[in-house]
C-alpha cells in the first residue's frame, strides 16, 4: 500500500510517532509531504498538495495530521475525487473506509495520543472497501461534486 502523511506545524511530533509506526509495517510504503519544522505553509496547503496526489491515483490513501483535523479534512474534501475523514476512534475510522471509501484519514494532533493516532491509523489501512450496498451511496457522493 502506498500512503502519502503530511501535516502541519501543530502536527511534527505526532507524525514522527505515526511514521516511526507505518515504517515497521510490511508492505506499506510511506511518503512524508508534511512540515518537519515551522514553515510559511498553513494546513491547506499540505492538505491539498496531498489530496490531488491522492486523487491522481499516486497513492492508495492519505494522513493529513493537524491540531484537530477537522481543517484538514474541510480542505482536503474541495478535491474531486476525495473523501477525507476526521476520525479520533477506531472503529469510525474501519468504518469509513469499508462503507464510504474515505481515502484521507485526517486525525488531531491536539485530539487523540500518539498510541491511539496509531491504533486509528491500523484500523484505517487494514480495512477495505465492501462494495455492495455502500457503492451506491458513494456514487451519489461523488455524483454531488460533479454538480458543483
Amino acid at each position: 500500500m502506498k500512503i502519502v502523511i503530511s501535516n502541519d506545524h501543530a502536527a511534527i511530533p505526532f507524525k514522527e510517532e505515526i511514521l516511526s509506526h507505518l515504517y515497521e509495517r510490511d508492505n506499506v510504503e510511506v511518503v512524508d509531504l508534511g512540515a518537519s519544522i515551522k514553515s510559511d505553509m498553513e494546513y491547506p496547503d499540505y492538505a491539498l498538495e496531498t489530496a490531488k496526489k491522492v486523487a491522481a491515483g499516486e497513492f492508495d490513501v492519505g494522513i493529513l495530521l493537524c491540531g484537530t483535523g477537522v481543517g484538514m479534512s474541510i480542505a482536503a474534501n474541495k478535491v474531486c475525487g476525495i473523501r477525507a475523514v476526521v476520525c479520533s476512534d477506531p472503529y469510525s475510522a474501519k468504518l469509513s473506509r469499508q462503507h464510504n471509501n474515505a481515502n484521507i484519514l485526517c486525525i488531531g494532533a491536539r485530539v487523540v495520543g500518539a498510541e491511539l493516532g496509531k491504533t486509528i491509523v491500523d484500523a484505517f489501512i487494514n480495512a477495505t472497501f465492501e462494495g455492495g450496498r455502500h457503492q451506491l451511496r458513494v456514487e451519489k457522493i461523488m455524483a454531488i461534486e460533479k454538480n458543483r
